[in-house]
């Protein structure tokens, strides 16, 4: 029989403060060799990791921090402590990882050798404490099976990252998706399972974390679409169009008219948002995925405008020739719980 194969971890964070201690503790149960990459954390994140028994790689504070940067030094620390391990966990350092998802995920890859990544189900820690932390579990919760891409927590076979040279460094958000499509183009496969993977605690308490949250999936939007938005699959155009349309284009439109048409047209606006809040309504009540269908339904409206500030940041920023920085919601805990 063949031995096992070695699983590594690598955890990134920045004041994660007792989440990382949970963090930490799942993954030192179940990989044989635990990075941690901290990114200029303030609350004695580092002390804490090694004082569990992780390594730990302190990022250089002259260079701008990015979720894609902290993975690439994290699995190159790995891969120096750790060179036969054959797959790499990936966990944000707010997240746990259940019991099981490994060995779930490796029947997966023993089953389809041009598997690169697998991921399960990512759940909110605290899902009933807060409307907000609500939304972002429904957001977890995406379709079984083949996938386009994966988020921040996934079991990812080594030699396939290495393949496609990591992560993008020079993306603040939705590095995922957009590593995920270099993997497709070379014929590597993403799959979902339906096994619990994570628990996340997004940790959010007031309307503005929620905000700005989806401002920066607005602008990793914009950013996926600018790469590879040319691409045949058209990558992340959608994700773009639908906020620059609704948010955007509607509202430019009726405004302009309102004078011309003794104010119908911003009628004909409030009519056209209650017939898409009735219809993603009506389809989330047909499902049965969430008990607050309407509610959810008026969110995802006003969501639209925070996606549309995040795509015009971006644009913003590339006229400007400015480097985006990180766009944070959470507020750090204390390393000592």
């Amino acid at each position: 029989m063949s031995a096992p194969p070695t699983i590594g971890a690598v955890a990134i964070g920045r004041n994660e403060g007792e989440r990382l201690r949970v963090c930490l503790g799942s993954l030192l149960r179940q990989a044989s060799a635990v990075v941690y990459v901290d990114s200029g954390s303030t609350d004695g994140s580092a002390e804490l990791a090694r004082s569990l028994g992780a390594q730990v790689v302190d990022l250089d504070l002259s260079v701008p921090f990015t979720a894609a940067r902290a993975r690439n030094e994290g699995l190159a620390r790995l891969r120096a402590a750790a060179p036969e391990a054959e797959f790499v966990q990936f966990v944000d350092g707010d997240c746990e990882l259940v019991e099981g998802f490994v060995d779930a995920a490796l029947g997966r890859f023993a089953a389809e050798p041009e598997l690169a990544v697998v991921c399960g189900r990512r759940r909110e820690r605290h899902s009933e404490a807060t409307l907000w932390n609500r939304l972002t579990d429904i957001e977890w919760d995406t379709p079984v099976g083949v996938a386009r891409s994966c988020g921040g927590d996934a079991l990812i076979r080594v030699s396939a990252l290495a393949e496609v040279g990591g992560y993008d460094p020079s993306v603040i958000a939705g590095e995922e998706p957009e590593m995920c499509f270099r993997l497709r183009a070379l014929g590597w496969t993403i799959e979902r399972i339906d096994q619990e993977m994570t628990l996340h605690d997004a940790a959010m308490t007031r309307f503005g974390q929620w905000w700005k949250r989806s401002v920066r999936a607005g602008h990793a939007a914009a950013e996926g679409a600018w790469m590879h938005g040319r691409s045949p699959e058209r990558f992340s155009v959608r994700r773009v169009a639908r906020p620059v349309f609704w948010a955007g284009l509607l509202p430019l439109l009726a405004l302009a008219a309102a004078w011309w048409t003794v104010g119908i047209s911003l009628a004909v606006l409030a009519g056209l948002y209650a017939v898409q809040w009735w219809r993603i309504r009506s389809r989330e009540a047909r499902q049965g995925r969430i008990d607050f269908p309407g509610a959810y339904a008026m969110f995802v409206l006003i969501g639209q405008f925070a996606l549309l500030v995040g795509v015009l940041t971006f644009a913003r920023n590339r006229l400007l020739g400015r480097r985006a920085t990180i766009i944070e919601y959470k507020a750090p805990t204390t390393a000592d719980g």
